[in-house]
């Protein structure tokens, strides 16, 4: 009788050790966070995209020589500098496809969080893929200029066509990300142990720019300050202070230079060559088709390319690019501006 009455008073207790801990569970549960959602996916992208090493922290990938369109937008260089705490990138590709491709490599290389996006400028081939990042977490730092990118006509109309050209890795679930923090002087920052150093250099290629400098392996991303082994796009740039800015950049000491498009460089000097070289006969020819009242179209037709002739997008940018050149150095003389 005992043996029955004491059989029942435990199995009772029991059940209801088993109710409050069944209770304390649900309790704990509720207060956990529930994991953050899955990124979206992006349409694949078949390019041939590898990540190459510079340094012990550095490491970037280079898009194809061509036009914006070709490639399947993958005509731009991007960098990435791994460090224990964090990764920073630079730069975010043409579309939200090839960003996470990027993705994809960098993760072979390393599981650590996405700190920072810092961006040489806003132009299409350079931002499309800032979705991707800003979506795991990754602040966007962009120099002073960007708002009038992103406020122009011409942002809304490009990403339009685009949507068209580059479809469909480029779509209407793809939108142009706001940076997080502008730069407008020199910044620095560390990062597990790595030392990043910004420097604004003002509207040169675009309506801003800036450069990134990792000082501990002693590297240099130009951002399309330089292009290599193509013309480059110039557009509304300020070609007086890109000029100015690839001299000093000519001189600089550093152990590998990035380009916003084309090959590292170990040698500064080399690097920068084309770009100031090409700037350079842009400039000089206009400037004495205006300073003789001569028409555009009777300049341009006089002009001895050489070895610019024979480099990818010549035929797509290089009569719109003296063009930009020639209206710009009209607006210098009116105003009665430098040389």
């Amino acid at each position: 009788m005992f043996e029955g009455i004491f059989s029942v008073q435990t199995l009772s207790a029991g059940l209801r050790r088993g109710a409050w801990a069944l209770l304390f569970a649900a309790v704990l549960s509720g207060c956990e966070r529930p994991p953050p959602p899955a990124p979206p996916r992006y349409p694949e992208v078949d390019v041939d995209m590898k990540l190459q090493q510079v340094s012990p922290h550095v490491y970037f990938v280079q898009g194809k020589a061509g036009a914006a369109t070709q490639h399947k937008g993958f005509i731009s260089n991007a960098g990435v500098i791994i460090t224990p705490e964090g990764i920073v990138v630079f730069d975010a590709l043409g579309s939200p496809s090839l960003a996470q491709k990027l993705v994809g490599l960098i993760r072979q290389e390393s599981q650590a969080p996405f700190h920072a996006v810092v961006l040489s400028h806003y132009h299409a081939d350079h931002i499309y893929g800032l979705q991707v990042f800003k979506e795991r977490g990754a602040k966007i730092i962009a120099p002073k200029g960007a708002n009038v990118y992103l406020s122009s006509d011409t942002a809304e109309t490009l990403l339009e066509s685009r949507r068209k050209q580059l479809a469909p890795w480029v779509n209407e679930r793809t939108h142009l990300v706001p940076p997080d923090q502008i730069i407008d002087g020199d910044y620095s920052f560390s990062l597990g142990g790595v030392r990043l150093q910004l420097s604004y250099v003002g509207n040169a290629h675009s309506d801003g720019d800036l450069t990134l400098f990792v000082e501990p392996d002693n590297v240099l991303f130009s951002g399309d300050i330089i292009f290599e082994g193509r013309v480059p796009f110039v557009g509304s740039a300020n070609t007086r202070n890109w000029l100015a800015t690839l001299e000093r950049m000519e001189r600089a000491k550093v152990n590998a230079l990035i380009p916003g498009h084309g090959a590292m460089a170990r040698d500064p000097a080399k690097a920068v060559g084309l770009t100031r070289r090409y700037l350079a006969l842009l400039r000089s020819r206009m400037k004495q088709a205006v300073e003789n009242w001569e028409a555009f179209d009777e300049a341009y037709d006089k002009i001895d390319w050489g070895e610019f002739e024979l480099l990818p997008a010549f035929f797509e940018a290089n009569r719109r690019n003296a063009y930009n050149v020639y209206l710009s150095l009209e607006k210098e003389m009116l105003l009665g501006e430098g040389q």
